[in-house]
């Protein structure tokens, strides 16, 4: 399942929501000659990635925040970027550009803190956008529950967009993740489970003063959870591959 597009648009341009997409993809086309040559980009990773044994003993901190701009192939950037650019613009367009901006980092500092403290002497880089998103998901939720998300299902030759609220599409995806992080094995590499549950704990507590300022419940009851304005509309138009009608 992919979040392909929400109904909920943005009043201002996401200025901020760009530059970050922009930031993510030149960064990694910086070193993606390095993808290449294995020992080039293990030196790389060790160098900027956040690596939980290494901050505990000389205290890299800055790691946490290099290492959300860094990512592990063409995949990975690409779902990370549209996780972005579906939930960014509306947050940003709440909170404006630079306290938006310092949310993201933050979140994403806050994700790397949660992955740290699940394998707090781990010697696996960590590297993604994953965990700042995933606080931008958890303020979306906070602010948005009901707005609906379309979700592209692909299953073998089967395709199909099914709208759904973002209290369904975000709760099921942190629930994932709360059940990936129980289920796989505290050591090794894989899916940064924990990152991604934190970064999203840590975007919902952070979006509530915000929630709290413009009315808390008050703010739900007025707008039934919905974005306060009009839902974007979305026409399909029919294709244009010939078909050969069974007899």
């Amino acid at each position: 399942m992919f979040p392909i597009r929400d109904h909920n648009p943005s009043g201002r341009a996401p200025y901020v929501t760009y530059a970050l997409i922009v930031a993510n993809i030149g960064v990694f086309l910086s070193y993606w000659p390095l993808m290449s040559d294995p020992r080039a980009l293990s030196a790389f990773y060790v160098e900027w990635s956040m690596i939980p044994a290494k901050i505990m003993y000389d205290g890299s901190y800055l790691t946490l925040i290099s290492s959300m701009f860094l990512h592990g192939g063409w995949m990975h950037l690409a779902g990370n970027m549209l996780f972005l650019w579906v939930f960014g613009d509306n947050l940003e367009d709440e909170m404006g550009h630079i306290p938006f901006l310092a949310f993201y980092l933050a979140c994403g500092v806050g994700a790397g803190l949660a992955q740290m403290a699940s394998q707090p002497y781990s010697l696996v880089p960590t590297v993604g956008a994953s965990g700042a998103i995933a606080g931008v998901m958890g303020g979306y939720l906070l602010l948005f529950p009901k707005a609906k998300v379309d979700i592209l299902i692909i299953f073998v030759f089967f395709f199909r967009i099914l709208p759904l609220p973002a209290w369904i599409m975000l709760g099921l995806w942190f629930a994932f993740q709360i059940f990936g992080g129980l289920s796989s094995p505290t050591v090794g590499g894989g899916v940064a489970y924990w990152a991604h549950a934190g970064g999203f704990v840590i975007g919902v507590l952070l979006t509530l003063p915000l929630l709290l300022r413009r009315g808390g419940r008050q703010f739900w009851a007025r707008t039934d959870g919905r974005p306060p304005h009009p839902e974007a509309r979305y026409t399909t138009a029919r294709t244009r591959i010939p078909t050969v009608r069974r007899k």
